[in-house]
């Protein structure tokens, strides 16, 4: 029997990520859009999306990310709000909320990725998760952040990742639902460094 293959390794449109139903529906109502609409979209008819909103059933990992990325528009009327992320002197980053897209990373965090932004934006950060990442992610559809428009800050403690690709640096991150010039939601994701005790 073959081993699951580690979720770093999967190619970025195999990861669905966690409460795919709850992310669904709530960009769906935030963009007024009918269930029938999204069944077009993805080739089903509308009672399956009544059932992937319902968290019955999971569609294919492609058809889940393809629906998200259509549903996630990207707008340039945000440029001042990526150019304060851009320089701001705090390790920052802002993604889209339903989908994890990069659309500004602040110094700081480039400098703790160890790695040029550029072959990131537009890309979900997903796959780089660590373990505490994932584990806070699935916690959010339990304290009702996919419901509420304005959900409280949560803090998250995101473990380590030093695995070349991309390395994540010990820390507290909040993470601040904003919403984009066009309604998207997205997220702001600030951190401070946990520093080891003497």
């Amino acid at each position: 029997m073959d081993a699951k293959p580690d979720r770093h390794q999967i190619p970025l449109l195999m990861i669905i990520l966690p409460h795919f139903g709850s992310r669904l529906r709530r960009i769906r109502r935030l963009r007024g859009l009918k269930q029938a609409y999204i069944a077009h979209l993805a080739g089903v008819v509308q009672t399956t999306v009544s059932r992937w909103e319902a968290g019955e059933i999971q569609p294919d990992e492609r058809v889940a990310n393809s629906i998200l990325l259509a549903l996630s528009r990207s707008s340039t009327d945000d440029r001042a709000l990526r150019t304060l992320v851009e320089s701001a002197t705090i390790v920052a980053h802002l993604v889209t909320d339903v989908d994890h897209r990069l659309l500004a990373a602040s110094p700081g965090r480039i400098a703790e990725w160890q790695r040029d932004p550029v072959d990131l934006l537009g890309h979900s950060l997903w796959r780089f998760a660590t373990e505490p990442i994932v584990a806070a992610e699935t916690s959010l559809d339990s304290i009702g952040w996919w419901e509420n428009p304005v959900p409280a800050p949560v803090e998250v403690v995101t473990g380590t990742r030093d695995e070349g690709d991309l390395r994540i640096l010990p820390s507290r991150m909040t993470w601040e639902r904003i919403y984009l010039a066009d309604g998207t939601p997205a997220r702001l994701c600030i951190s401070v460094p946990v520093t080891a005790a003497p």
